[in-house]
């Protein structure tokens, strides 16, 4: 627009020599920021797809606004080989994980820093600086004086330092959440503390420019094919319009410096003109899209309705930040412009409007309004002025966003592990001992967490996977006593508290239970528990429990305040099969998490044997057959939790074997082994006499099953 404006005034003034004295003022401007072709203004999307086009130009930010960007460096996709498994005999698992190393340009002029960033519409850096996914970042605010990018610099010494550009490197950026391929971003730049006036960024652009009025915005981004584009837009948003003032142009929008013109009446037959166009020449509805701070910056629209005929529909794209109040009082503004330009007004003036410049705010003698001079003409001694009305912007009325979805943006907070041998709450036999691990995060945002494992105290490590789905974990405030096996628990609760608010447990009905819902580890029993009351403050209380469950009642009198809850999610579980030589030796776990910027999460578990030993015996007794004392138990089984009626439990061991401790109050013991769930023992009994029977499995004996002689012999 600068060149056609020019152009105009010069013709007005001087003649030829003028106009080519205003085209190449107008030219300049366009030259010196953007290119001289097609007066094309921005557009919005511009500044939503990244690019990594040849040639693709880079628009100049201002305030605070969100870009796509452009790829302007990158390196093949960084492969990572991890082998977890393979031991004593078992296969080893190959994973391959991927990264990227990548630079973006954002702006074309220096800004002040960046604050969010989007990945595919998801958060990847939140408000407060945290990365939701691993990465080393560098941002370049595109001062004269930057250097080159040292990652850059390695791998092309001859890069440039692109200086007085803005641009942002990423450094091994883990690409697993964006299906191994360099994510589309976004990026949250704060070219400018604070907002900007349109007329500031005209001045910035181009020094020909004298704009001391203008809208204030939020963020800009200029760009287009030229200045004049441009400068049209800030206009826009402005509610003015451009007029040359010397060797300069000046942004109007009031009536100050007007010029008062009367209808001299001169020329043969020349009498004031007013010429109405149609009222469907005017849009109906007239939209004003932007970019809205209230929706993470995303395209808001807001729209103005004339009343009356017509059908025609006019959209104004504006890439600015701005409120959705502001908009809709720009497309108001806007639309009563537009009615305003159907009516134009011709005045004959003498010689003393041969000055008059387009653009001029012009009052006519003896009447109200105000109007400004459209185009200039002079025919002799005649000075032709066509002339539009100015009209009040209307009253600014208050609107809405609509409904913002936006991206949550959660913190990730430290890596929180659990990890514990239990039996399989699947009816699966297991030919290794098995470690349960369980994470989660101390914030919502947490998203997994590697994981490695020791088993000969952290001389070495291996890779157990990632850990990806979080489970809800927490400790016990009030423990449970001693309940019963057989019958629910209705005496007993247990208080816990989770790890986060956001955390919940939920009530499970008798078919749920029998489903296997509400499994949880406390301590060291597994229980259920068919209610789940919170009690505020992230503490629940569990009741209805199950206890005991798959044969770990004997832990039933080992709980203690502060121990660790856990809800077994079979999805949120990663298992570790360890050689059954490490039965009584202890693992050592670390969990590394995006979060976990301090050091890793820390966890030691105990290699019991207790998901591969078989369970202890029920229905312990002892009786008198015949004169001799029978002590006779029920065997149960590691693969027999499912009651099938008439059918027994199968054995699961590669033969069915007991062993049998006497010990007398004396300290004196007698071991003996059966392959029989009974055996007999001399008579009689002695008081403080005590019997215990375990089930020796493949891998061991499991937990003992005791009986004690208080009553004297038999």
């Amino acid at each position: 627009m600068a060149t056609l404006i020019l152009t105009a005034v010069g013709s007005a003034v001087g003649g030829p020599v003028g106009g080519a004295i205003g085209a190449l003022i107008g030219r300049s401007v366009d030259a010196r920021v953007f290119t001289t072709a097609a007066r094309e203004g921005p557009r919005l999307s511009d500044l939503a797809v990244q690019t990594s086009s040849y040639g693709t130009q880079i628009p100049k930010l201002f305030g605070t606004i969100r870009v796509a960007g452009t790829v302007i460096w990158a390196t093949d996709l960084i492969e990572t080989r991890a082998t977890s498994g393979g031991s004593k005999g078992q296969p080893s698992t190959a994973t391959y994980s991927y990264s990227a190393n990548f630079a973006v340009l954002l702006s074309a002029r220096a800004i002040q820093g960046v604050g969010r960033i989007w990945a595919e519409g998801k958060l990847l850096r939140g408000a407060a600086g945290d990365w939701k996914t691993t990465t080393d970042f560098r941002l370049h605010l595109g001062g004269e004086d930057q250097p080159a990018d040292p990652l850059i610099a390695s791998a092309d010494p001859t890069t440039p330092a692109y200086r007085g550009c803005a641009y942002a490197v990423f450094e091994g950026l883990q690409l697993a959440d964006f299906g191994n391929r360099i994510p589309s971003l976004t990026f949250e730049v704060i070219a400018d503390t604070g907002s900007v006036s349109a007329g500031a960024i005209a001045e910035t652009l181009a020094a020909e420019v004298d704009a001391r009025v203008g809208q204030m915005l939020v963020g800009y981004a200029a760009s287009g094919d030229s200045v004049a584009g441009v400068l049209d837009s800030l206009a826009t948003l402005s509610g003015g319009w451009w007029s040359p003032s010397g060797c300069r142009i000046r942004l109007r929008d009031t009536a100050d410096d007007a010029v008062t013109l009367s209808d001299d009446g001169v020329g043969p037959g020349a009498r004031q003109v007013r010429r109405i166009a149609a009222i469907d020449s005017v849009p109906r509805t007239l939209s004003v899209a932007h970019h809205d701070p209230a929706r993470d910056y995303q395209i808001g629209v807001q729209q103005a309705v004339r009343p009356g005929a017509g059908s025609r529909a006019e959209r104004i794209e504006l890439p600015a930040v701005m409120s959705a109040d502001t908009a809709r009082h720009l497309a108001d503004r806007a639309l009563v412009t537009a009615e305003a330009m159907r009516t134009k007004r011709s005045l004959s003036v003498g010689m003393a409007a041969i000055a008059l410049t387009p653009g001029t705010p012009v009052i006519i003698a003896g009447e109200a309004g105000l109007w400004r001079a459209q185009s200039v003409a002079i025919d002799g001694y005649v000075t032709r002025v066509v002339l539009v009305p100015v009209r009040t912007a209307p009253v600014a009325m208050a609107t809405t966003s609509g409904r913002v979805l936006a991206a949550p943006d959660h913190r990730v907070g430290k890596t929180l592990l659990f990890a514990a041998e239990h039996p399989p709450i699947d009816d699966v036999s297991l030919t290794m001992p098995r470690i349960s691990v369980m994470t989660t995060g101390l914030e919502p945002g947490w998203r997994g967490a590697a994981l490695l494992y020791s088993l000969d105290d952290g001389d070495s490590w291996a890779s157990a996977g990632a850990l990806a789905l979080p489970s809800i974990l927490g400790g016990v405030e009030e423990p449970p006593g001693v309940g019963a096996v057989t019958l629910e628990d209705r005496c007993h609760a247990v208080v816990v508290l989770l790890a986060r608010d956001d955390m919940a447990l939920e009530d499970a009905d008798a078919a749920g239970l029998a489903q296997g819902r509400n499994v949880a580890i406390v301590g060291e029993e597994m229980i259920q528990f068919g209610r789940a009351e919170p009690l505020g403050g992230r503490r629940w209380r569990l009741s209805d429990l199950r206890r005991g469950v798959r044969g770990t009642e004997w832990a039933m009198t080992r709980h203690r305040e502060g121990e660790a809850f856990a809800l077994v999610d079979r999805d949120a579980v990663v298992a570790i099969d360890v050689p059954v030589d490490a039965i009584g030796r202890t693992i050592r776990l670390m969990a590394t998490g995006v979060g976990d910027i301090d050091g890793p999460a820390a966890a030691i578990a105990t290699v019991s044997g207790t998901s591969v030993l078989p369970p202890s015996p029920v229905r312990l007794a002892m009786t008198v057959v015949r004169g001799e004392r029978v002590v006779s138990w029920t065997r149960r089984s590691r693969l027999g939790w499912t009651w099938i009626e008439g059918v027994e439990a199968p054995l699961a061991e590669e033969r069915e074997r007991y062993a049998v401790l006497v010990t007398d109050a004396a300290g004196g013991s007698d071991y003996r082994e059966t392959t029989e769930a009974s055996l007999v023992l001399a008579a009689p009994a002695r008081d403080g006499e005590r019997i215990t029977v375990r089930q020796i499995g493949t891998y061991g004996a499991g937990q003992g099953a005791t009986i004690t002689n208080e009553g004297g012999g038999q």
